[in-house]
């Protein structure tokens, strides 16, 4: 029908624990959609991060065919040449691309990895990441001035792994109402069939403010200001969503998702001090404070010669062989990979916790994970104990310090991602089924395309979800 129309609402990290039930009475607007149409837990991409799982949503493609594995992904083969996953990374079409082919109007704001801004038959405001709104960041250009008369724009609240927790809880808040404003004036002053938009204020909030949040949490502070401030602030991203999707409920299809869950995390685990212990990785001196291994390598102090493995860190692992005649000074055959991957695999999964409790580690890898693999992956991707603990990669002065540690290395942190984000759709047409069984990110795009009566290409991934 030409007179279809839908919004997508995107709640980056929105837990569907939460927001289905712990705190559904919070969130009675989610609460009503979820009644009056279908809902389920999307199972996100593999690894569960901002970047991929958000392009993998909006292209029905995975990691590998993206060619991007995270945000920092390996230029060549050398060994400190990184390269970052913006909107220059993307070279499949979004649902907008085969919207606009179809002559509909689109509206998109704040979608991760839309910067720079690329043509499209409505109007774009760019995502994370964004180097600042200095730049041209709006899709027509002209799109940018016209955005200071409506509010001061935030994009994004980068410092959000800090103490100052009340700070960055005041400009979280800010910034939804500020995205949510602008949402509300280009909805009613730009014509459009498709509107997407994601607040990435529910994800920053989990990494700030989950020890007050979970009473399981090993830091969790009990009778602290701030014990309910995760929950308003979910409730106060309902209240918005509510206020904006109201005055087209009646004429429009309406979903609401996130790239994926929450949870909390126990700690982090020295995997890059593991490989040391273990012989796969030699320095040729250690530190004298503790340091990134990426410092390490660009000042010279890995001894390659040595060296056969090591490991990026972060809320999953890269892992990177040193791989005789691709790496500048690989030492690792190719005749032995096939037995030396096995064999690292099951000293992965074999690493406990720090009660000795063994821990239930996935090992992916990106040739048998993905469709197909571009560019330049990780050798290896590791979650510990399923996405309960985070892999640190920096390197500490002292050889022999406890494995396991409970804070983060790249500043206070106390939550992961998890597989699970949320998917609702409800009205305009769309099918009233309840909570469905089984939804995976890469079934987004197919559900966008058919309800505006398009084909699925043959080489998107996915289903139609109703």
């Amino acid at each position: 029908m030409a007179d279809k129309k839908l919004i997508v609402v995107g709640l980056d990290c929105l837990e569907p624990s939460f927001a289905f039930e712990q705190w559904a009475d919070s969130m009675p607007n989610l609460s009503r959609l979820r009644k009056n149409g279908s809902f389920a837990r999307m199972r996100s991409s593999v690894p569960p991060i901002t970047i991929p799982a958000w392009q993998c949503m909006v292209t029905g493609k995975d990691p590998g065919v993206l060619g991007f594995y995270g945000f920092r992904n390996r230029k060549d083969y050398s060994y400190d040449s990184f390269t970052f996953a913006d909107g220059k990374a993307i070279k499949e079409l979004r649902v907008w691309d085969y919207l606009s082919r179809a002559g509909k109007k689109n509206i998109v704001l704040g979608v991760p990895q839309t910067f720079p801004p690329r043509p499209l038959n409505g109007v774009m405001v760019s995502g994370f990441p964004l180097p600042g709104i200095e730049e041209n960041y709006t899709y027509p250009a002209t799109l940018k001035d016209e955005i200071k008369t409506v509010c001061d724009y935030i994009p994004d609240v980068e410092e959000f792994r800090t103490d100052s927790k009340e700070q960055i809880l005041a400009q979280l808040i800010e910034m939804a109402k500020r995205r949510f404003k602008l949402a509300a004036h280009l909805l009613k002053n730009k014509p459009w069939d498709f509107f997407m938009m994601v607040e990435m204020g529910t994800d920053r909030i989990v990494h700030l403010l989950w020890r007050f949040t979970d009473p399981a949490h090993r830091h969790y502070q009990k009778n602290h200001p701030l014990n309910s401030a995760m929950r308003d602030y979910y409730a106060l991203c309902d209240k918005l969503m509510g206020e904006l999707i109201a005055p087209y409920e009646k004429e429009a299809a309406i979903m609401v998702v996130s790239d994926h869950g929450a949870r909390g995390m126990d700690g982090g685990v020295h995997l890059n001090e593991w490989l040391i212990d273990k012989g796969y990785l030699t320095l040729k001196e250690r530190p004298k404070e503790q340091q990134g291994l990426s410092k390490l390598i660009k000042a010279g102090q890995v001894d390659w010669a040595k060296t056969k493995v090591w490991a990026e860190g972060g809320y999953y692992s890269r892992i990177m062989f040193n791989i005789e005649g691709r790496e500048p000074q690989g030492i690792l055959k190719k005749s032995e990979l096939d037995a030396f991957t096995t064999k690292l695999s099951d000293e992965f999964k074999a690493i406990p916790d720090e009660t000795g409790r063994k821990m239930l580690t996935h090992v992916f890898k990106p040739h048998e994970t993905y469709k197909k693999v571009n560019n330049i992956p990780p050798d290896l991707i590791v979650i510990f104990d399923d996405l309960k603990w985070r892999a640190l990669g920096s390197i500490r002065p002292q050889q022999g310090l406890p494995l396991h540690v409970f804070e983060n290395d790249t500043g206070p942190d106390d939550s992961n991602h998890n597989w699970h984000g949320v998917w609702t759709g409800t009205g305009g047409g769309l099918p009233q089924k309840g909570e469905l069984d089984h939804i995976a990110i890469y079934d987004f795009a197919p559900t966008v395309l058919k309800y505006f009566g398009l084909e699925q290409p043959a080489d998107m991934y996915g289903k139609a979800a109703v």
